[in-house]
């Protein structure tokens, strides 16, 4: 029986040896946003100020058939942080949902960095850029009944919390009296529960320090910070949700997004987990990857799941 089971234990230490190793290979060949932007980048049609700041604008990708257009925000990742990349980063990805024949309006905010950056600025940009579709549709003719918002990393957190807006506390700034109603989200690599993150994330965005810039925790109370900037307190959010992991994602490891959407499950919301297990961070805004088939088919589920609200 010793024997037997010292050679289970060896066993098993092999195996564990092995997978290591594994990950170790994989990491070392997963994409970087250098990766990414290294590309030759495709155009969008048109960049629009939803704002005075310099930062206060979006690029406008349209299809072929551009009429009553279902549309995608775009919100580009980055740590909330002005030093790294902004929405040329999505690019590609705006690019190829233009092909499939969405109006893709990408934007930009105020990040940490920049004058403004950080709370209540970053909120509220985001969220005047995506009422701001209402202003586009004018000349444009979208529809408006179809709006899926698409982040990626610090930008999946803003655009599920830009799905939420409707259940910002009463008393907060963010307050908007009537945010455009988003169809759905998907999230890819979201940063979705900022508390989570701060207390048990990777270093990647620059550990608590990042997260409570973000939220303002200098100048607000403590109890209050996450009440309207995190989407878990905002549950439910009342819209379709999409929640996409990289298996390999050494930024946001998969176990945020599956602890998210069990508490937007447990909020009664529709949360789908889509686990992508050889897909690191950037792999899911990678448009020439395999991953980005499955998102896109993802957004094209939602973009069909047509909202009757009022826009």
């Amino acid at each position: 029986m010793r024997r037997d089971l010292v050679l289970a234990l060896l066993a098993t230490a092999v195996g564990v040896a092995v997978g290591l190793g594994d990950v170790a290979r994989a990491g070392a060949s997963l994409l970087s946003y250098r990766d990414i932007l290294a590309r030759k980048m495709p155009l969008a049609d048109r960049r629009i100020a939803y704002g005075a700041d310099p930062n206060q604008f979006g690029e406008l990708w349209m299809p072929a058939r551009p009429r009553r257009a279902r549309v995608v925000v775009v919100i580009h990742g980055g740590c909330w942080q002005a030093a790294l990349p902004g929405l040329e980063l999505m690019n590609g990805v705006a690019a190829d949902l233009r092909r499939r024949g969405y109006a893709v309006w990408n934007i930009e905010y105020r990040r940490l960095g920049s004058p403004g950056g950080g709370y209540p600025a970053t909120f509220d940009d985001v969220g005047r850029a995506v009422d701001f579709l209402r202003v586009i549709s004018r000349t444009d003719h979208l529809d408006l009944g179809h709006v899926v918002v698409l982040g990626h990393s610090a930008g999946g957190h803003l655009a599920l919390w830009a799905a939420g807006r409707a259940g910002l506390p009463s008393t907060s700034p963010l307050k908007a009296a009537h945010p455009l109603r988003i169809g759905g989200v998907v999230t890819l690599a979201g940063i979705n529960d900022l508390a989570a993150y701060r207390a048990s994330g990777p270093d990647a965005c620059g550990g608590p320090t990042t997260i409570d810039q973000l939220v303002g925790a200098d100048h607000r109370l403590a109890d209050t910070i996450f009440s309207d900037t995190s989407p878990p307190d905002l549950l439910p959010l009342r819209t379709r949700q999409i929640i996409v992991s990289g298996g390999l994602d050494p930024i946001v490891p998969q176990r945020f997004g599956h602890d998210y959407a069990l508490a937007a499950r447990a909020h009664g919301d529709d949360a789908e987990e889509l686990d992508l297990p050889h897909a690191g961070h950037f792999e899911l805004i990678d448009p020439l990857g395999p991953d980005w088939k499955v998102i896109a088919r993802a957004v094209r589920r939602l973009a069909r799941a047509r909202w009757r609200g009022q826009a």
